[in-house]
């Protein structure tokens, strides 16, 4: 059983009592240490002793206006972060992992910084300003396993504290067989202005748009609206998630978004109220309805 398999208890603690500064993050029964803390902050965050154990460090920000981060490891990271604060000018917040006890070595910092290299990689959320990716160090069977699983958790925490580039929205074909288990209709966004058609489903807890699915191939919108799903239409065609095909844009793959909104948004290059926009194929019943009938039904 995984660490995202199960129910799970999160403590945060904001050191300054502020939810935008420096943050702990632990979960019951896991050894790992998480430390966040905005670069406004960070000569008081490398002084906490934690700051000087071994782990692995992670530098998040922007470079040329597209996400970026970098993904290192040291024996102190205090003293590593310190030299990429000279020379990295890019990275507004970094996070430190380790634990609570100080327990990992050298080859355990390698391995879990060469697999969170090649899980950033695989996502392709944000930009990596680290070079080669470097080789899994070899590690005996159990050294391995307990390395998955602290992985497993640090995977679960960095979304909750606000971390997305290790986030999965790329989800994988349905297979026939799982078919029968997807309780979810099908929902669909017509637009005829621009004659495209998407379609979706909930599954987990997530809005996903279905492969093949049309979409705008630029955004539309307009001054303050350039701030969030424009830049998520933007780095889906950036990764390949969406491509040019013609007058349109297609999408390449199935993939999850928070709401009916933001995957409406996409769709239409524009701001969009995907509860009234996304219908149930076939039908006049909007998503909002859908969603009614089931709240009413719930009672």
């Amino acid at each position: 059983m995984t660490a995202g398999s199960r129910g799970q208890s999160l403590e945060l603690y904001f050191i300054n009592g502020k939810p935008d500064g420096m943050l702990t993050a632990e979960v019951f029964n896991w050894t790992g240490h998480v430390l966040m803390t905005p670069r406004t902050q960070i000569s008081e965050a490398l002084k906490r002793p934690e700051a000087q154990f071994t782990g692995v460090y992670l530098l998040f920000g922007e470079n040329d206006g597209k996400p970026c981060a970098y993904i290192g490891e040291g024996e102190d990271m205090s003293y590593r972060i310190r030299s990429h604060e000279a020379r990295k000018d890019w990275w507004t917040q970094a996070i430190l992992v380790t634990t609570q006890a100080n327990s990992l070595n050298k080859a355990h910092i390698r391995y879990l910084e060469a697999r969170l290299i090649e899980e950033a990689r695989n996502i392709a959320r944000v930009g990596l300003d680290n070079g080669t990716a470097p080789t899994l160090p070899s590690l005996k069977e159990a050294e391995r396993a307990n390395m998955e699983g602290f992985l497993d958790y640090l995977l679960m925490v960095l979304p909750a504290i606000g971390i997305d580039a290790f986030k999965q929205n790329k989800r994988p074909k349905l297979a026939e067989a799982s078919k029968e288990d997807i309780t979810s209709p099908i929902f669909e966004l017509h637009t005829r202005k621009h004659d495209l058609r998407a379609r979706a489903l909930i599954e987990d807890g997530d809005f996903v748009v279905l492969e093949g699915s049309e979409a705008r191939p630029e955004w539309g919108g307009k001054g303050s609206e350039l701030t969030s799903y424009a830049k998520l239409h933007g780095e889906l065609l950036g990764s390949g998630v969406l491509t040019i095909a013609g007058p349109k844009a297609k999408f390449t793959q199935n993939f999850a978004f928070a709401s009916p909104s933001a995957a409406g948004a996409v769709v239409n290059g524009r701001p969009t109220n995907g509860t009234i926009e996304w219908k149930i194929e076939g039908s006049s019943k909007t998503y909002k309805d859908w969603e009614a009938e089931r709240l009413e039904a719930s009672e």
